[in-house]
């Protein structure tokens, strides 16, 4: 897939120079045609939501519904599950040690790690639709009609339409955002509504759009603060510095039209935040996050210091939380602090950007004047700028790295290709159109790979790889426990699952989960501990059909424990 788009991005380039007039005929239709749509603003926005839903439910045959694989998911999913069962957290279980797993506390309460907001979608869809995957589809039609009512308040409509369209091939159909339960596209919402909702507080001064900034800020508190954080703080110095600034309103009306609503709103997410928090750990001020990081021996940024070796009940989350590639990520982190944050570039660029988004981009050099400097950019293209690399400022100070960790300036990089793209359409090669050839090929070329992608179990079209994560890598998830699990439900009866690791296991490869009401539930799932503690466990679920599997064979083994005596 790569290679293919970059050889119809080369040759996209050499016809720009050759026959930059091709297709003008055909590509000026379908320009007057979404013109007539993207004039109607709010149908626009709409039109973009439904379209996405459209389509990544039309290529559920090619990409179905996936399953959980990594920590995060499953932890996404306890999240759900308890919220779809009406609590925030569930009591610790009395044998709590023998389901302990990543990204799940077991004390002072059975709960998730993560942020609320993600799980609002998924229990929703579980809830209304029978899966969470529902919610999954839900937030990406949210998230592209977000994202072309962002770029509205910064360009044309007809623009922000494009842009809206990318999200969808991009973003929408195949990426890891829209299939796992990551959470990609929740941030990507709150960003986009705090991104858009400045320049329309700028011109219209309204209640409503102080609301909806408000609104994407608290969806970033609860999802994901720390780069919300990063995204913030650009649009609120420019927001005060307009307020306060020759062109802004009186203080009086700033106060009642922009900072009044957007407190209240914010602060309702703080406080249901912090309510959250309480029912988890005790303590409004303590994240559940924090409660996993400190008991667990983990660190986050690479100027802290490596905690001392913790005491585990189970080697396999010693080894996912200090061990040995743990501990060497970290060194490289403290050594090579600008070489990770340029490390960073890639999976970045390979998930949002790819080679055709990068035309534009690229072309900006060509197109830039003799003694071109950043104040020769306007003032909104500084500001995008701003707001997209203090986030990556934010990314880059800590050790990991995944693509949706910078979801909240999609909204904004979007805009900045968008930008680069007007200004390519009126770049001419000795008087010839070559430039608007090239802009009109991008999306084309946009449509092409997404077609191409929803032919891949044709002959001949393998299926991209799971990593890198780009616009359309497979996400199957972990088909191996899902099969293992459907049998296990097709039998009569409560099962209890005993997992075992062997020397071959991967961290990622996690089994143990369990839904939020662990006694109740159909299969259970636990560690192997050994003969006596398994005998402990059996013996409090006396009534259930004991299995073992071995997850590290492929196919996975599963085998029927004898009943004592």
């Amino acid at each position: 897939m790569f290679w293919i788009e970059i050889g119809l991005v080369l040759l996209t380039m050499a016809l720009a120079f050759t026959f930059p007039t091709l297709g003008s005929r055909g590509f000026g239709k379908i320009e007057r045609a979404a013109h007539g749509l993207a004039s109607r603003r709010r149908l626009a926005v709409v039109a973009v939501g439904l379209g996405a839903l459209a389509i990544r439910a039309a290529v559920l045959p090619v990409e179905p519904v996936p399953e959980p694989l990594v920590h995060d998911e499953f932890s996404q999913l306890l999240l759900a599950d308890t919220l779809a069962h009406g609590r925030l957290s569930n009591p610790t279980h009395p044998m709590w040690i023998h389901f302990e797993t990543i990204a799940v506390l077991s004390r002072p309460t059975y709960a998730s790690v993560m942020y609320p907001a993600q799980a609002v979608f998924l229990a929703a869809g579980k809830v209304t639709a029978g899966n969470p995957f529902w919610g999954v589809w839900l937030c990406a039609g949210l998230m592209c009609a977000a994202i072309c009512w962002a770029l509205q308040g910064w360009m044309p409509p007809g623009w922000a339409l494009l842009g809206g369209s990318l999200a969808i091939m991009r973003l929408a159909a195949f990426s890891y955002w829209a299939n796992s339960y990551y959470g990609g596209a929740v941030p990507a919402i709150g960003g986009a509504l705090v991104l858009g909702a400045l320049p329309r507080i700028q011109r219209r001064r309204r209640v409503g759009d102080a609301l909806i900034l408000g609104l994407g800020l608290g969806i970033l508190v609860c999802m994901r603060p720390y780069e919300g954080l990063f995204l913030s703080l650009p649009i609120g110095l420019a927001l005060f510095a307009w307020m306060l600034g020759k062109k802004g309103p009186s203080l009086s009306l700033s106060l009642r039209r922009i900072v009044a609503p957007t407190t209240v709103v914010l602060a309702l997410a703080l406080g249901a935040l912090g309510y959250y928090c309480w029912r988890v750990t005790g303590s409004p001020l303590r994240l559940p996050y924090q409660v996993a990081f400190q008991s667990g021996g983990s660190v986050l940024f690479p100027w802290q210091k490596f905690p001392a070796a913790e005491h585990y009940h189970h080697e396999a989350i010693r080894e996912y939380v200090q061990g040995k590639d743990v501990f060497e990520q970290y060194e490289r982190a403290r050594e090579h602090p600008i070489r990770l944050g340029l490390w960073k570039l890639v999976p970045l660029w390979f998930f949002f950007v790819g080679p055709a988004l990068t035309l534009p981009l690229v072309m900006l050099i060509p197109m830039a004047p003799y003694g071109f400097s950043l104040r020769s950019v306007g003032s909104k293209t500084r500001l995008l700028l701003v707001v997209f690399f203090s986030v990556y400022l934010g990314v880059v100070l800590i050790i990991t790295f995944l693509p949706h960790y910078m979801a909240a300036a999609t909204a904004a990089l979007y805009a900045l290709i968008l930008r680069a793209m007007r200004h390519l359409r009126l770049w001419r090669w000795h008087g010839k159109p070559s430039g608007l050839f090239m802009v009109r090929a991008v999306p084309a070329i946009c449509f092409l790979m997404l077609l191409l992608r929803a032919a891949t179990p044709l002959p001949g079209i393998p299926e991209p790889p799971r990593e890198p994560f780009t616009w359309c890598s497979s996400h199957r998830g972990n088909l191996e426990r899902a099969r293992v699990l459907a049998e296990l439900e097709a039998d009569p009866g409560n099962q209890l699952v005993i997992v075992r690791y062997d020397s071959r296991h991967l961290l990622i490869n996690e089994w143990v989960y369990n839904d939020a009401d662990i006694d109740h539930a159909k299969v259970v799932w636990a560690r192997d501990m050994g003969p006596a503690e398994n005998q402990e466990l059996i013996a409090y679920f006396r009534d259930r059909q004991v299995w073992v599997v071995d997850a590290d064979d492929m196919p996975a083994k599963l085998a029927r424990l004898p009943a004592p005596g």
